[in-house]
């Protein structure tokens, strides 16, 4: 298995950021779902670990943002994955892992924007959030989606569900577009 750190730093100067994990967190903190993009297919675990890692600096700066569900940057893990956080008026959290060494310009790309990204602004994740939230949202909808079958039961010896439960298909279809299709400044449609 390949490990996130272990994969090889390419030039930032040539390179689009893009997304290597979102990450899908419950009210009670645990893992709804989690979706890896290349290079990072086998990285399951790690990135787990990475997610969980961050839901206390996410718990602390929620307490310390009142207006916006966008809580910015959390956790730089070094100099190729930063890690961004977004909270639902549910308590759901989403969180995206950029990879900002993540895929080389196209000339069609770099004719649009002009030059190649090296860095993010927090809201150039918005409309990527935006875009997740909606989805649930319309997960939500679904009058067979029982948000409730996922909380964690404390009395049960056996789990009824895996740890990362959501598994409707259009959702997930749409988790893996907004993953695959975000560029920095660059709306979702």
């Amino acid at each position: 298995m390949k490990s996130f750190r272990k994969i090889r730093h390419k030039k930032l100067f040539a390179m689009v950021p893009t997304i290597a994990c979102i990450g899908i967190i419950g009210r009670s903190d645990d893992p709804l779902h989690i979706s890896l993009f290349p290079p990072y297919m086998e990285s399951r675990l790690e990135f787990s670990f990475l997610l969980n890692s961050c839901l206390d600096i996410l718990e602390t700066r929620q307490k310390q943002t009142s207006v916006d569900q966008d809580l910015g940057l959390l956790h730089a893990v070094d100099e190729r994955l930063s890690v961004y956080g977004w909270l639902t008026n549910t308590g759901i959290k989403l969180l995206i892992v950029v990879d900002l060494a993540g895929k080389p310009t196209t000339a069609e790309l770099e004719k649009r924007r002009g030059h190649a990204v090296s860095t993010l602004k927090d809201s150039d994740l918005k409309p990527a959030f935006r875009a997740l939230q909606n989805a649930y949202i319309q997960l939500l909808q679904n009058p067979f989606y029982s948000p409730d079958a996922h909380i964690p039961n404390i009395k049960a010896t056996t789990p009824k569900h895996s740890p990362c439960s959501l598994s409707n298909r259009k959702f997930l279809t749409e988790v893996n577009r907004i993953g695959d299709s975000w560029m920095p400044g660059i709306a979702i449609v």
